[in-house]
C-alpha cells in the first residue's frame, strides 16, 4: 500500500471513492436525501478543485492501481498552528486493515514537519469513526453544529491530538 498525493486529475478518484463510502458510513446517521445533498456538494469535481485551491492537500491510498481510500487535510489552518484533517475514508472492506492509520500517519508527519502543534477534525456525533480516532490518540474537546444549507445541520464532535 502506498499513500499518494493527489493532483487536481486525480480529484475523480477522490469523488467515486467517496459515492461508494458515503452510504455506507452515513447510511444509519443521515436521511438519503442529506447524503445526496452533501455528496453533491462536498465531492462534486468544482468543489473538490476549490478545495484544492483552498490549500487542502488530497492523499490516495494506492496498490497495484486499485484505490481503497483517500483522506484531506491543511496546514496551519485558520493560521492556528493546527492541521485540520478534513476528510479520511476508507472502502468499507477494507476497514480494520491499518489503512485509514496509514493515511493518518502521512497527515501527521506532514503537520509535524510543518512545525504544526496538534491534528483536529470534525466527526459526526453518531458516527462510530470516533472511537477509530479515540484509539489514535485524538480526544473530544467540544461540540459544533454547522448549518449546511437547505436545513441540514451536521452535528458534530471537534476531535484533537497533540503531536
Amino acid at each position: 500500500m502506498q499513500i499518494l498525493t493527489a493532483d487536481k486529475t486525480q480529484l475523480h478518484i477522490v469523488r467515486d471513492l467517496a459515492y461508494k463510502i458515503w452510504p455506507d458510513a452515513y447510511g444509519d446517521i443521515l436521511s438519503e436525501a442529506q447524503l445526496d445533498y452533501m455528496l453533491e456538494n462536498f465531492y462534486a469535481i468544482p468543489s473538490l478543485e476549490e478545495q484544492l485551491e483552498n490549500h487542502h492537500v488530497f492523499l490516495l491510498a494506492e496498490e497495484d492501481g486499485v484505490f481503497y481510500g483517500f483522506a484531506s487535510y491543511e496546514i496551519n489552518c485558520k493560521n492556528s498552528g493546527k492541521t485540520k484533517l478534513h476528510k479520511i475514508y476508507v472502502l468499507p472492506e477494507t476497514q480494520g486493515k491499518g489503512v485509514g492509520k496509514q493515511l493518518l500517519a502521512e497527515v501527521e508527519k506532514a503537520a509535524k514537519q510543518a512545525g504544526n502543534s496538534c491534528l483536529f477534525l470534525n466527526v459526526n456525533r453518531y458516527n462510530i469513526a470516533q472511537e477509530f480516532y479515540k484509539r489514535l490518540g485524538f480526544e473530544i474537546v467540544h461540540e459544533e453544529d454547522i448549518d449546511i444549507g437547505s436545513g441540514y445541520l451536521m452535528e458534530d464532535y471537534v476531535m484533537e491530538k497533540k503531536i
